[in-house]
């Protein structure tokens, strides 16, 4: 999504003289504001909003989750997939409270989601009154934004200014906090929703300057390197980045949220760096001479230790949040911009072949040498196989949505994304409940196309309730859950750095999934070996409609290779067998 810097932000007076309620004005803003889908989920402070969605004639659909969890991680998911803003309503309290753990995750993941909360009256604003929460003080350093709603005549500025602080720069999520007696208040006259936001005026046109010296940097530069993070996927600027890498013949690397943003079937992609990073996206980041970041904001999963992190390289970094550039890793050269628009400028510069034929024959030396690699065993399903042969079923083309895990870099690892916007999934919060309900919000927001969630046996189990979606919706997702009956990733660590010692990471009793999927109307699947696979995911995405598979895979299988704590990128251990 493309934040155009404009000197002031202003938007047309719009007179309604039609309204009965402040809940019936906020139905007409979201109409005006082009949303086409909220999730919620109504209790007392938000009733007259509900009593105003079902008097309304709106175009947008309201899916009622079954958790308020639920219905913020599906308003994720369609806003990773869409681009657009994801819209939720909860109710006071802890209806609110619920979504703690989803606007975190969207904060941490920039995310545009606006979302509405309801609360108790403004006379009994801190008496502690019945399903009260500070939903400010709560929701202030996890949120890009949050207001409460003094008054009614606000509110059609104040969700103008909650969609365009969403959806500029760098996204984020916004809260607004709506007392019940403004849903209630009987507003009459003009509202108007112009703003002016003199704080808050993104830079999204990159410095010429700074331009030049990224080029003069690349055409230096013997051993180079681009980054592409999840800020190339918000700008829009997949098919800008494939032109520059093609260009120069600029090697690739991916963090886990930039996944798609490059094709990971082109030889220029050297696959995800970091903690579970291939041995040659990690040791062509710790060898560069010269590493150009663009749009990410080098957290530690990625960097390992930061005194082994590309100690060799110049670092030109490319971010629309300046508050990213340097603050973990020095830059010589900053460049504050939209991705999308200092990738054109770059474009647009006369960039002399940068020398480095020896560095491209090492990277393709590494990539043949020291390739990912997996066992198959006569125990279980391989996990890693069996997420190859998910991406063989689907030609590579679906939208898939992880959890949070094993299975989760897994699935980065062997399934090959080489389109943009069709990755979902929890990175710099790790939100275990994530994955289902984010299919749910991508299936919404891409009906037409194919969404596969992959989830571990245990993350599952924490928004599992959102499988009466699927049956009220008939929403065809394919649920795909690897089930090795563990904290798969707790139990990694445990036997890697803990001496074996499964401390509450063993689950020896889980649910029938088959049965589970039934009592919901679902069809439901068990797959428990290997040669079963294939035949398993044909019949799973030939059926028209959801289907819940439980695949059993090896519980003992590790993710590699792997980065330990404290060591630095170039330290990993398992990149052979």
């Amino acid at each position: 999504m493309k934040a155009e810097a404009k000197p002031k932000q202003t938007l047309p007076s719009k007179t309604t003289n039609e309204v009965r309620t402040g809940a019936d004005l906020l139905m007409e803003l979201l109409v005006e504001a082009e949303v086409d889908t909220v999730f919620g989920y109504p209790g007392g402070a938000v009733l007259p909003i509900y009593d105003a969605l079902y008097r309304s004639n709106a175009s947008f659909k309201h899916i009622l989750t079954r958790h308020e969890q639920g219905a913020i991680f599906a308003a994720e998911g369609y806003a990773r997939v869409t681009g657009k803003p994801g819209v939720v309503i909860a109710t006071s309290g802890p209806g609110a409270t619920n979504l703690i753990t989803g606007i975190t995750d969207a904060m941490m993941d920039s995310l545009p989601l606006v979302i509405f909360t309801g609360q108790v009256a403004n006379h009994v604003i801190g008496t502690d009154a019945f399903q009260e929460s500070d939903v400010l003080g709560i929701t202030t350093p996890i949120t890009k934004y949050n207001y409460q709603v003094d008054d009614v005549t606000d509110l059609p500025r104040v969700v103008k200014e909650a969609f365009h602080i969403a959806t500029t720069g760098r996204p984020g999520p916004v809260v607004i906090d709506i007392p019940k007696n403004i849903s209630e208040a009987l507003p009459s006259g003009e509202f108007k929703t112009d703003f002016y936001l003199p704080g808050y005026q993104p830079t999204t046109k990159p410095n010429p300057l700074q331009i030049v010296k990224v080029a003069d940097a690349i055409e230096k530069a013997k051993r180079p390197v681009l980054l592409a993070g999840a800020g190339v996927l918000f700008a829009d600027a997949a098919e800008e980045l494939k032109q520059f890498a093609e260009k120069y013949r600029l090697p690739v690397v991916n963090t886990l949220l930039g996944l798609g943003s490059f094709p990971g079937s082109n030889e220029l992609s050297l696959g995800m760096a970091g903690m579970h990073g291939s041995y040659t996206a990690n040791m062509a980041v710790y060898e560069s001479d010269l590493l150009v970041n663009i749009g990410a904001r080098f957290d530690d999963r990625l960097t390992g230790n930061l005194q082994h992190f590309a100690p060799m390289a110049k670092v030109a970094h490319i971010d629309v949040d300046p508050a990213e550039i340097g603050k973990n890793v020095p830059t010589e050269i900053p460049v504050v911009a939209d991705a999308k628009l200092a990738l054109e400028a770059l474009l647009k510069k006369d960039i002399k072949q940068p020398n480095h034929e020896a560095w491209m024959e090492k990277i393709a030396q590494n990539k043949k040498d020291y390739p990912l690699w997996h066992d198959l065993s006569d125990e279980a399903i391989s996990p890693q196989s069996l997420i190859q042969k998910i991406h063989k079923a689907t030609n590579g083309e679906a939208i898939v949505t992880t959890d949070v895990g094993q299975h989760q870099m897994w699935a980065a690892q062997h399934y090959t994304l080489d389109k943009p916007h069709n990755w979902a999934s929890s990175g710099g919060l790790g939100s275990m409940g994530f994955g289902f309900p984010a299919a749910i919000g991508a299936q919404f927001g891409r009906p037409n196309e194919l969404v596969v969630s992959i989830n571990g046996d245990a993350g599952f189990q924490m928004n599992l309730q959102e499988l009466l979606l699927l049956k009220q919706w008939n929403l065809p997702v394919k649920v795909i859950i690897m089930n090795n009956s563990a904290l798969g990733m707790v139990r990694q660590w445990q036997e890697t750095f803990y001496d074996e010692r499964y401390s509450q990471s063993l689950l020896d009793i889980n649910p029938d999934f088959v049965k589970l999927a039934e009592s919901y109307g679902l069809k439901g699947m068990k797959v428990e070996k290997e040669e079963d696979v294939e035949a398993a995911l044909k019949e799973m995405f030939e059926y028209d409609g959801p289907v819940v598979a439980d695949f059993r895979i090896i519980q003992k299988e590790k993710v590699y290779p792997m980065i330990a704590p404290g060591k630095g990128i170039q330290e990993m251990i398992g990149v052979t067998k």
